[in-house]
């Protein structure tokens, strides 16, 4: 079988993600050298650091839909279909992690990539709470910022191995449905 090597594009993209895991100041240098190219050809591909950081939000989104899709593909109503989400999402905190710091939404294509997701939350949090998960007087958007808080919280106890991303994830879904009484839904 023939071994095939990543285009240069896609090894710079992997190795930005692993480095600005690592070190989120790392520099475009570190990332050529990882990727195993020369910075002339780094430069050809992204012209500076904020070009790389938006074709890596580009990327981020598009695994994140991947996953989600996957999941919810079989979900049994719309509140699986939300459950599952998380659990999709969590596992790829390290792919994500070092975009929440970054000011990649003032790109327009990420900044309406963004808004159809949040739209595309809002949809299943007011389908979900027509099948009796969330009460009605608790605002739609209340419920998004918690649950994207929730993954973000997530997120950093699995960076800090504090817990396993499907712990992290059912402790999420947990306080979201039920607070932090002890009472399971």
């Amino acid at each position: 079988m023939k071994n095939v090597r990543p285009s240069s594009r896609d090894a710079i993209l992997e190795a930005a993600f692993q480095l600005f895991n690592e070190r989120p100041t790392a520099s475009l240098g570190d990332i050529a050298e990882r990727a195993g190219v020369g910075r002339a050809t780094l430069h050809r591909h992204f012209s500076s650091r904020d070009q790389l950081m938006v074709a890596l939000a580009h990327s981020a989104n598009t695994e994140l839909n991947e996953a989600i899709e996957k999941v919810t593909t079989d979900a049994t109503s719309y509140t699986d279909a939300l459950r599952l989400t998380l659990t999709a999402i969590v596992p790829l905190a390290n792919r994500q992690w070092f975009l929440a710091s970054e000011t990649v939404d003032t790109d327009p294509t990420i900044k309406a990539a963004y808004q159809a997701d949040r739209e595309q939350l809002l949809a299943l949090i007011s389908s979900a709470r027509n099948e009796g998960t969330f009460a009605d007087d608790v605002p739609a958007l209340w419920i998004a910022q918690s649950y994207e808080n929730l993954i973000y919280a997530a997120w950093s106890m699995v960076r800090d191995d504090e817990f396993t991303a499907s712990q992290a994830a059912d402790l999420a879904w947990r306080t979201l449905t039920t607070g932090l009484n002890g009472a399971r839904k």
